[in-house]
């Protein structure tokens, strides 16, 4: 889960001078979004307040944006795609650790845990918001995996007969319940024991 990364204004690459007007404008709106999600979650969250925020018209935004699901979205893949890497530490179980202990810290210790639960609710009440947020969001995330895995096979680290998206499956999933439930942390600790459970799988 990558795409996941922290909203904070230091984390977010300015306009530079000499772009072009709308992309200038498009950065802003980013921005904008980033900061209110810190600010005020996204419930908080209004079309109009990143107009304010951004100093662009709410028309120039709904240019681009159908929604502010849709402008959440790409908000957090837009900082998803400046910060984060996917690890490669030389090994599956590595990888996989830090990958996840990087996504649990985004989630439970930046605005980005109350954005994503945001966005779930929202794709349940709307099938192209659903569509938009496993293209943007969640396969990208899930590629991530994969790259990890087809790194794996390559090195002879685990097994090549994968169903790989059956095991992608039960990586994000605990991870997706404890979120939205909260019964149990999302934590270092559960990272370790996830990633050991899910490389017994991977190297039978």
């Amino acid at each position: 889960m990558l795409s996941m990364t922290l909203l904070t204004k230091s984390h977010v690459k300015l306009p530079q001078r000499g772009r072009p007007r709308s992309e200038e404008s498009r950065q802003s709106i980013l921005l904008g979004t980033a900061a209110i999600l810190a600010e005020r979650g996204y419930e908080g969250l209004s079309i109009e307040a990143v107009a304010t925020k951004a100093e662009v018209g709410k028309q120039t935004i709904y240019r681009w944006w159908h929604s502010k699901a849709d402008l959440v979205i790409d908000a957090l893949s837009e900082l998803a795609a400046q910060q984060v890497d996917i690890p490669d530490t030389g090994s599956v179980t590595g990888d996989l650790r830090e990958l996840l202990k990087n996504a649990f810290f985004v989630l439970t210790a930046t605005p980005s845990g109350n954005a994503v639960i945001g966005l779930l609710v929202a794709t349940q009440r709307d099938t192209r918001i659903s569509k938009v947020f496993r293209e943007r969001f969640v396969e990208k995330r899930r590629g991530a995996v994969r790259e990890i895995f087809q790194r794996g096979i390559q090195r002879e680290q685990i097994r090549a007969n994968l169903d790989t998206d059956l095991i992608i499956d039960l990586i994000y999933g605990p991870m997706w319940y404890r979120l939205l439930v909260g019964h149990a942390p999302l934590d270092e600790v559960f990272a370790d024991t996830l990633v050991e459970q899910i490389m017994v799988l991977l190297k039978e």
